[in-house]
């Protein structure tokens, strides 16, 4: 649970960081909404393929043990963020069409 906690901190101190400032747009150099998707999930799959290669490596023998229960910690965690971002997603788009015209 301390590792949830953790990890959801610094999802949010690096979504902090990356935010666009109030009054800014992506004219004046801020991060548009598109362009903040398409980072997060670029970082999202970097993870993954961590995790992956970790485990391959793991399997053949040449990985540390911590170093790979690490990196396959961090995919999982990120699969479930992403996870939750889509099911979150779908649900306000779905409440949108509910909506009376």
């Amino acid at each position: 649970m301390v590792a949830n906690v953790s990890a959801a901190l610094n999802a949010y101190a690096s979504a902090a960081s990356r935010a666009v400032q109030p009054g800014a747009t992506e004219e004046s150099g801020g991060a548009s909404f598109g362009s903040l998707l398409e980072q997060a999930a670029k970082e999202s799959i970097d993870t993954l393929h961590t995790g992956e290669q970790m485990s391959a490596k793991a399997a053949l023998g040449k990985a540390d043990l911590t170093d790979v229960v690490s990196a396959v910690t961090n995919a999982e965690m990120t699969l479930q963020t992403v996870t939750a971002v889509r099911d979150k997603v779908v649900s306000a788009y779905q409440q949108i069409l509910q909506m009376p015209m």
